[in-house]
């Protein structure tokens, strides 16, 4: 086996942060009931309502399966409503979904912000958010 590059190294260090940082988060949103693929689901929902069922499945880390079962229990614990156009299910929240969302959005938002803030400073912080984008901006490119 070749030994690794750089970039290798550094895609594998980004693997390891997200999933400790999923694994945590899933943790600390227990307490609004939530988890990280619930929460990036309601966020989605709430940015695009009402937002084609398709698109939202595009827009988060759930399985075109996987986020028809979570809809499914999202509507189940009135947090959502679906509604069918024609051959299209628009998803928004209910006013409960959106409440929940807001109770856990400021918590969760500082949760996160808490890895790069205890361990970063402002500067680096800042060339972390720039060298990221411009990988991410590339990625984007070779998805097209």
């Amino acid at each position: 086996m070749k030994s690794n590059t750089l970039g290798s190294l550094i895609w594998l260090r980004m693997m390891r942060f997200t999933h400790e940082s999923n694994t945590l988060s899933n943790e600390f949103l227990k307490q609004f009931d939530l988890t990280t693929a619930k929460f990036d689901v309601l966020m989605q929902i709430s940015l695009f309502e009402p937002i084609p069922q398709s698109e939202l499945a595009q827009k988060v880390t759930v399985t075109q399966g996987g986020i028809s079962r979570m809809l499914a229990r999202l509507e189940q614990e009135q947090l959502i409503i679906r509604q069918q156009n024609w051959k299209t299910k628009y998803i928004s929240l209910t006013e409960k979904g959106t409440e929940l969302l807001n109770n856990a959005f400021d918590a969760q938002l500082a949760f996160q912000t808490s890895f790069f803030d205890d361990t970063l400073t402002k500067e680096e912080q800042k060339t972390l958010y720039k060298l990221i984008s411009r990988v991410q901006k590339n990625s984007e490119k070779r998805s097209k």
